[in-house]
């Protein structure tokens, strides 16, 4: 059935001719105002989603949006109504992420296997955690819980584990076929590491902290983390991880942050609060006079599909990090308030995926009080999430089995998921290099030196 469009109360009036729209009105002193913000960034999110129309797949962006993004979309909609406690989206939330669960309930879809990356189911578990720690409404008794299809990623995910080159780690693709296999990359195991981290919080069970743990001291004595904690981007296999690729991505630092902080949360220890300090002070390279900005791509605008999305990860591990290890809040807010008053400037175009609407969102924090013209779903997601970041005092806690969480699990789930058997989907030349593109540059990035990242 296809969606009925809500219409933010208090978005700002279009002017004629396509022109810009007055930018989005943010007093962070009224919790009203926030939630409106974050409502009119949510309506223009939305808007670019499909797969709610007839013959349409429940769960997918329409092309050239990736799987992945799509999990993250409704990973931030799941925050959205935790921070907001507007349910307007929570019926195609549930609907995408029960539908892309696959036969096994480890978010392996027949739909998504000939492509899919260990960093892009991450994303899809990411986002069925925080609906467990949310508290967000469970599906119903007959379909795959929450924590449970978690779980199911973290037991996939740990099988896939690799220590017959670069002393461990998950590759970036899960099959062989698929260029990037050989790619060791710092998302893929920031993903395992969040879901570890995570899980370890929510449940108690220690094998999820031991993974944690393993997972973070391998990125560490790989280099891929520096002492400054800095993350970079990854290393090839082919040459045993004796290179780094020195991109630094905020989507990076955003899911260790988080992964860190749950478990000083989980430990208390010193250490994880040492780790967790050093990761906030790392992500100075990501914020410009205190706003928010993608390094690596915003300054020379060659920031693609993907990496427009990724301050929206960053903007969630801060604000996660800032309830769950309190000591950060005084560091983390200051960054979240100056980027969202900046990002609220950018709300200022009328560009939209199926006709012009008012206050659509741009990349460019920095560039303030002046559109710059860019829109799409990773502009919007990324400004619904600094938006709704500044609500973080208005809300409990992400919990655990033991402070009310209700969703259920099963440490089992996932275990069909080695002896079942795929379900492939024909490979066309055109799939395989569709899914070698990026690894392709990130390499030339490795041997070659990343030297696009610093021209304007």
């Amino acid at each position: 059935m296809k969606f009925s469009w809500r219409v933010p109360g208090l978005v700002a009036s279009v002017l004629i001719g396509g022109q810009a729209v007055s930018a989005i009105d943010l007093d962070l002193n009224s919790t009203d105002s926030i939630k409106q913000a974050a409502s009119t960034a949510a309506y223009g999110l939305v808007k670019w989603y499909t797969g709610n129309n007839t013959g349409d797949v429940p769960g997918n962006l329409p092309a050239p949006y990736f799987w992945w993004e799509a999990g993250a979309m409704f990973g931030s909609l799941v925050d959205y109504w935790y921070y907001t406690g507007d349910d307007s989206y929570n019926e195609i939330t549930t609907q995408a992420l029960l539908f892309q669960t696959g036969p096994n309930d480890d978010y392996m879809p027949p739909n998504q296997t000939k492509t899919e990356g260990n960093d892009d189911q991450g994303f899809w578990a990411m986002a069925a955690m925080t609906a467990a720690e949310d508290n967000y409404p469970n599906p119903p008794s007959d379909k795959p819980q929450w924590l449970a299809l978690a779980q199911a990623v973290f037991n996939t995910q740990a099988t896939r584990w690799d220590d017959t080159t670069c002393g461990g780690g998950l590759r970036w693709q899960i099959f062989t076929f698929n260029n990037g296999y050989n790619y060791k990359n710092t998302i893929s195991n920031g993903c395992f590491f969040n879901v570890a981290a995570r899980l370890a919080r929510y449940t108690g069970n220690q094998t999820y902290a031991d993974w944690a743990e393993k997972i973070f001291d391998w990125v560490s004595a790989l280099q891929l983390m520096d002492e400054n904690y800095h993350f970079y981007d990854g290393s090839d296999d082919t040459i045993n991880c004796t290179q780094v690729n020195h991109i630094q991505w905020t989507y990076n630092a955003g899911v260790y942050m988080q992964g860190a902080a749950a478990m000083w949360n989980l430990t208390q220890s010193d250490t994880w609060k040492q780790r967790v300090l050093g990761i906030i002070n790392g992500t100075s390279v990501f914020f410009q006079d205190g706003v928010m900005y993608e390094v690596a791509c915003e300054p020379n605008g060659k920031c693609d599909n993907d990496q427009r999305s990724f301050k929206a990860y960053l903007s969630r591990a801060m604000a996660a990090t800032a309830k769950v290890a309190p000591f950060t809040f005084d560091l983390i807010m200051p960054l979240l308030q100056s980027s969202a008053q900046a990002a609220a400037q950018q709300c200022s175009g009328t560009a939209g995926p199926y006709g012009s609407f008012g206050n659509v969102c741009g990349l460019r924090w920095t560039q303030k009080q002046q559109y710059d013209g860019s829109f799409g779903p990773g502009e919007q997601m990324a400004a619904m999430e600094i938006f709704q970041s500044n609500l973080v005092t208005k809300v409990q806690g992400p919990v655990t089995n033991k402070t009310g969480g209700t969703s259920k699990g099963n440490p089992n789930a996932g275990s069909n998921s080695g002896t079942s058997p795929i379900v492939y989907s024909t490979i066309s030349t055109s799939d395989r290099a569709g899914a070698g593109i990026i690894t392709t540059l990130v390499l030339i990035g490795i041997l070659g030196g990343a030297l696009w990242m610093a021209s304007a």
